[in-house]
């Protein structure tokens, strides 16, 4: 017997997901406008993220549904923890924060992981998959925008133990179909996914004052080296 949760899923937060698409900071980023500062929040914010949904995953790792799509390749944390190595150095733990719509994430995942623990298939879902279906295209932006060099920076998008990612999509998907669960459940996990990606957006909403303001500064450094340089010209033309 089918759940057909995979259909269910994708049809029903593919609304979700293109809001989530189409938020400032995630337009720009597709564009390939990446302000460091900015990206290096997201890190540290999807650590946390992370660390509690894969320490959760494990608490439940005998339970009869979450165990299904346990999936430890998948991991991020450990990933995350060397990009964050990366951008903020050797004491990155001392140098990194939570941010409110990071910390109402994670509060939500401790909450269901405790109440609904069948839920915890709705973030595993809005998360790995997307960064398994949209990675590498995200890897090389951020490599080109920011200039990174030796993969440096990079660690979260590579998923070192899945060497056929769309075979393993193919598996994943096949898993949740197989999930021993009722109709009803499968509507609150769909539920939980599309708040899941709100939750997302929150986060990248945070960080479109950092990027706006970067952006501006870049502009206006931008437009006081060409009015230099035209004063500069003038006075040239004058001396001739």
């Amino acid at each position: 017997m089918s759940s057909d949760l995979a259909s269910k899923l994708r049809i029903g937060t593919k609304k979700a997901h293109t809001m989530a698409e189409n938020v400032g900071f995630v337009k720009c980023f597709l564009k390939g406008v990446v302000e460091k500062n900015s990206y290096r929040k997201l890190v540290a914010n999807l650590y946390f993220v992370y660390s509690a949904m894969e320490e959760e995953m494990e608490k439940l790792k005998d339970h009869p549904i979450v165990s299904k799509i346990n999936f430890k390749e998948l991991y991020r944390q450990r990933s995350l923890e060397k990009d964050l190595a990366y951008y903020y150095g050797a004491n990155w733990r001392e140098n990194i924060q939570l941010s409110p719509a990071g910390k109402a994430y994670v509060e939500r995942i401790r909450e269901i992981s405790n109440n609904e623990p069948e839920m915890l298939v709705a973030h595993s879902y809005t998360r790995y998959l997307g960064d398994l279906s949209g990675g590498q295209i995200l890897k090389n932006i951020a490599v080109t925008a920011m200039n990174l060099t030796d993969s440096n920076g990079t660690a979260f998008y590579e998923f070192e133990d899945i060497p056929d990612e769309k075979a393993f999509k193919n598996k994943y998907r096949q898993t949740l179909d197989e999930l021993p669960i009722d109709d009803a459940t499968g509507d609150k996990i769909v539920e939980e996914a599309n708040d899941a990606f709100g939750m997302n957006m929150k986060m990248f909403q945070e960080l479109e004052g950092n990027l706006i303001k970067a952006i501006g500064v870049m502009l206006f450094n931008t437009l006081t080296r060409r009015r230099t340089r035209g004063s500069t010209d003038s006075e040239l033309a004058t001396v001739e």
